[in-house]
This record gives C-alpha cells, sequence and structure tokens, in this order.
C-alpha cells in the first residue's frame, strides 16, 4: 500500500494557503463539517493519508501541516504551543470557518486540546490522538529530540526510518514511501535551519511553561474522544487516563498493540470509531 493507492479513489487539493503570510500546505478533501487534522513533532499532513478517504465521505477535511513542518514556512523563532494555536486559528480565519471537529495527534493534540480550552467557540468535537503535553518527561524529550536531530542532520535514510518505527508497535507499517516522504522535508534547507526552534519543546523550561495543564484541560468544554495505543513508547496509559480524569465527560479508547500513531497503525478501527464519534458513521 502506498500514499497514492490510499488517495487514489479519492478527491483531493493539495495546496499552499497563504495564512497570515506563512504559505501553510494542507490537503482538503470532502463537504460538510469542517475537520481539521494536525499531526505530531517534526510530522506532516500525510499521517492521515489512512483516514482521509474514510473520513472525506461524510466531512470537508483540512490536513495541514503545522507551521514549521512539513513544506509549511518557518517565520523563525521557538514554535511554542501559543504559536500553533494562533497559526491553526489563522488558518480557520483565512478560510471563513468560524467551528470545526478537531483531530489532532501527539503535538498535534496538544495544540487541539489547548484551542479548545482556550477558544471553545471554535471546536465542535475533539479526538485526541496519543495526545502530547501533558506530562514533561526528560527520557521521553530526550529521545524525540536526539533521534529527530540525527535523522536531520544525517543523509542516511535508516536513521530516518528508525524516527518513524519509533511511532509504531509493529515497522511493517512504515513503509518506504513514507520513509522518502520524510526523509525529503527532513532534509530541506528550511527545515534544517529551523530544527532546533521546531524541537524547542523538547527543553523543559519551554515544555514545563506550556504543559496542558489539569486546570486548562478542565475548561474544554467540547465533546472528547481521547484514542491511546497500550504500547505507546511516548506516554503510558495512566498518562490518557489522567486525561480522561481531566476533561470533563472525555471518552477512552485504549488500541492494543499499538504504538504512537493509532490512526496509521490500525486504520480501519480508529475511522469506525472516528466516524461514530463525529456522527457520521455509515448506516
Amino acid at each position: 500500500m502506498t500514499i497514492w493507492t490510499d488517495l487514489s479513489g479519492t478527491g483531493f487539493e493539495l495546496s499552499y494557503a497563504p495564512v497570515n503570510g506563512t504559505p501553510t500546505r494542507v490537503l482538503r478533501a470532502g463537504d460538510g463539517e469542517a475537520v481539521v487534522m494536525l499531526h505530531g513533532t517534526s510530522g506532516h499532513l500525510e499521517a492521515f493519508v489512512r483516514n482521509v478517504p474514510a473520513l472525506a465521505e461524510h466531512f470537508a477535511l483540512h490536513a495541514l501541516d503545522m507551521l514549521g513542518h512539513g513544506y509549511t514556512a518557518n517565520p523563525g523563532g521557538d514554535l511554542r504551543i501559543p504559536r500553533y494555536v494562533r497559526h491553526v486559528l489563522d488558518y480557520l480565519d483565512s478560510r471563513g470557518i468560524e467551528r470545526a471537529h478537531f483531530i489532532g495527534e501527539s503535538l498535534g493534540g496538544w495544540v487541539a486540546g489547548r484551542l479548545a480550552a482556550d477558544h471553545p467557540g471554535r471546536v465542535g468535537r475533539l479526538i485526541l490522538v496519543a495526545p502530547g503535553g501533558t506530562v514533561a518527561n526528560p527520557e521521553v524529550m530526550d529521545r524525540i529530540r536526539t533521534s529527530t536531530k540525527a535523522a536531520v542532520s544525517s543523509d542516511d535514510r535508516n536513521l530516518t526510518r528508525r524516527r518513524l518505527e519509533l511511532l509504531m508497535h509493529d515497522a511493517v507499517n512504515v513503509s518506504d514511501e513514507l520513509v522518502d516522504v520524510r526523509h525529503a522535508i527532513y532534509h530541506r534547507p528550511e527545515f534544517v535551519a529551523g530544527i532546533d526552534e521546531l524541537l524547542c519543546l523538547q527543553k523543559m523550561e519551554n515544555r514545563s511553561e506550556d504543559l496542558l495543564t489539569p486546570e486548562q484541560m478542565a475548561r474544554i468544554t467540547a465533546p472528547t474522544q481521547i484514542v491511546w495505543g497500550a504500547q505507546n513508547p511516548f506516554g503510558d496509559v495512566p498518562e490518557a487516563h489522567r486525561m480522561q480524569q481531566s476533561i470533563p465527560g472525555a471518552a477512552l479508547e485504549i488500541l492494543p498493540e499499538c504504538g504512537h500513531w493509532p490512526q496509521h497503525e490500525h486504520a480501519d478501527r480508529f475511522n469506525k470509531l472516528a466516524l461514530e464519534f463525529l456522527g457520521r458513521e455509515r448506516a
């Protein structure tokens, strides 16, 4: 299976949106209520290619390369959570979208959660997929920082593959094509130049200030579904339970034999769960 065959039966548009002066790569597909899809640290919109066909049958999808990620420009300076939130809000405004559902994975879940806490009127329903940002674990932060910088600083594709394999319970889910896509992104001169700014949340002083706190999570009024992998290498299952307890009325689904990319490793199950939660399950 390749990215192209995943998407080949779905009408979509891949373009660059001028978001407050920042060219932002976005994949749009489908019609209906807006669903914004946000990926993780050093990631890109291809994280959701196995979800686009099923969800685009019912929704207008907007999968973004977040600020300084993928092929979206990095305007300079440390990329902290308030800047990511502002970029997403500016994107919504540029499209005339007053309210959207959100699917946020890892860093994207952190951003979506903060957006929902601070701007409740902009969020319909919220799906947080192995979301980060509720703890500051030095070992995990170092693993993210060192593995990413190693892959970015070397032309060795095996280092890019290893970075992707960190996300998976089963390495078979890391295709050659996915490695090629990420390797090309990692070696864009603009990406290399901004890698320390992109990884700034792996520094304790930055992460601690930007953490998604229990008080912030308690302010989330959007119906929330948390999806977690039982073998998530970047966060143990108790972390997911604490998040569920902090967000009023949140539901939690823990997928067995699953790492940090539930939406990719268990796409069929994730898509069914997402459609049920968003209210568009097929009859």
